[in-house]
């Protein structure tokens, strides 16, 4: 982006059009959506995390069932 400052204008006229350019031309929503972007899991690893979340689930019931929880 290239922001010319002309003979009368102030700093903070410059800074506004600047961020309305930033703004206009979808830059900043760009980079917002790949800093957050995630990968979709393999299947195996999807399939992995599965049985984890399963056999802690497990755990825990069979730790309340003896009165330990």
């Amino acid at each position: 982006m290239e922001n010319r400052r002309f003979q009368k204008n102030s700093s903070t006229a410059i800074i506004r059009r600047f961020t309305q350019k930033v703004r206009e031309s979808g830059v900043l929503i760009d980079a917002k959506k790949s800093l957050f972007f995630e990968k979709k899991q393999s299947r195996p690893r999807r399939r992995a995390s599965a049985l984890e979340r399963v056999q802690k689930r497990h755990e825990k019931w069979r730790l309340k069932k003896l009165g330990k929880i």
